[in-house]
């Protein structure tokens, strides 16, 4: 990944998990908690693709196995939202923009009912079977409708930053280009400046043809 990406998903990553453990977390809220960590890694994907958001979502869920209060073994999280950023960056726009907003929303219902299920399968392999005591048919409702309410004001902004953080390069390009122009401009400046020397030249010179030519005229009458 570019150094841009590292960073930006970096501080992203970090202020998601930041504010649904010390915000969100605390709502106490009936079923699921509202996923801003998994909102983020899809935002993400939707702009780098599989590959990014796969890095992004290990990394992220990574994080959020290491930190405080995580009650579950250490890569659980890390593995489910790395296949979610994989398959989220597979419907990627080729265009990098979105034409409707009905694609990410079906995303974000598809990410936290396949996040919830997934967590609960690997937590089934590992003898954590706490998704059955609490309901899974309710985790999996509320953390569709908790994350389809977060998503239009999380999503959005995180492709925009992202998008404006992969154009950096661009934007460099635009300057020497611009330069480049510039040089272009004053090269044809030049070749102006001499185009009308040449011109101004001919000029006199006709003027003096004529001069003599009248001159020679004169000098014919008087004789």
């Amino acid at each position: 990944m570019r150094v841009n990406r590292i960073l930006l998903s970096s501080a992203l990553v970090v202020v998601a998990l930041v504010i649904q453990v010390s915000v969100l977390a605390r709502l106490h809220l009936p079923g699921a908690v509202p996923d801003l960590l998994l909102l983020t890694v899809l935002g993400l994907a939707l702009v780098y693709g599989h590959v990014g958001g796969a890095l992004v979502g290990f990394g992220a869920g990574l994080l959020a196995d290491l930190a405080p209060p995580a009650d579950h073994a250490a890569g659980r999280y890390a593995l489910v939202l790395c296949v979610i950023g994989y398959l989220a960056g597979l419907v990627k726009p080729e265009t990098g923009q979105l034409k409707s907003a009905t694609g990410p929303m079906v995303v974000v219902v598809a990410a936290a009912v396949g996040s919830t299920l997934l967590y609960a399968g690997v937590g089934a392999l590992v003898g954590d079977d706490a998704a059955r005591h609490v309901g899974l048919g309710s985790l999996l409702f509320t953390a569709a409708l908790y994350d389809l309410l977060l998503a239009p004001f999380v999503v959005p902004g995180i492709m925009g930053l992202a998008r404006r953080a992969e154009n950096d390069p661009l934007a460099e390009t635009g300057s020497a280009a611009k330069s480049a122009d510039i040089s272009s401009g004053w090269l044809a400046g030049g070749t102006g400046l001499k185009i009308g020397g040449q011109r101004n030249g001919l000029r006199m010179r006709a003027a003096r043809a004529r001069m003599a030519r009248a001159g020679r005229i004169k000098g014919v009458k008087r004789l």
